[in-house]
C-alpha cells in the first residue's frame, strides 16, 4: 500500500488563527466536499510564507463562509492572510494508482474557487507512470516528463 494525494485546497487563505479552541483547522463545508476531504479526517498543511508543516483534522466550519481557521497548537503555525495548502491522502495498493483522480481546487485572496483540477497518473507501453494536471474540461495544463519504473 501507498500513501497518495487524494485531494488539495491549494493556495487558501488562513481567515483566523485560534489560539483558545480545542485543535484541529475549520473548513468551508463546500470546499471540503468539492476536494473530497471528510469531516474529522487527518489532513496535512503546508504554510507557504513560512514552510510550517502540520497535521491536523478537520473539523467543519459555516457552509458558503469560504473560512480556513487554524485553532489550538495549529494557530501557532499560521498568520490570518498566509497561503497553505491542504492535503488530505488515502491507502492504495499500486495498482490501483491509475483509478484515483485526486481533486485540486485552487484560490483567490478571498478564497473563492479558481480552478478546479484533477492529477491523473497514467501507464505507457513500456510500464512507466506519465503525470498530468486536468483543467475542468479535461484539457492537459501540464504534462511532466515521463517517469520509468526501476
Amino acid at each position: 500500500m501507498r500513501k497518495i494525494v487524494a485531494g488539495k485546497l491549494h493556495g487558501i487563505h488562513v481567515t483566523e488563527a485560534n489560539l483558545d479552541y480545542h485543535g484541529s483547522i475549520t473548513l468551508d463545508p463546500d470546499h471540503c466536499e468539492e476536494a473530497g476531504i471528510l469531516p474529522m479526517e487527518f489532513v496535512e498543511i503546508w504554510n507557504k510564507n513560512s514552510g510550517a508543516r502540520i497535521s491536523t483534522y478537520v473539523i467543519l466550519g459555516e457552509r458558503g463562509s469560504r473560512c480556513c481557521i487554524l485553532n489550538g497548537a495549529a494557530a501557532r503555525t499560521c498568520q490570518p492572510g498566509d497561503l497553505v495548502i491542504i492535503c488530505n491522502s488515502v491507502y492504495v495498493h499500486e495498482s490501483e494508482l491509475t483509478a484515483l483522480k485526486p481533486r485540486v481546487l485552487t484560490f483567490d485572496k478571498d478564497n473563492r474557487i479558481v480552478d478546479r483540477l484533477t492529477y491523473s497518473v497514467e501507464r505507457d507501453a513500456g510500464g512507466g507512470y506519465g503525470f498530468s494536471i486536468l483543467n475542468e474540461s479535461n484539457e492537459v495544463l501540464r504534462v511532466p516528463a515521463l517517469v520509468s519504473r526501476s
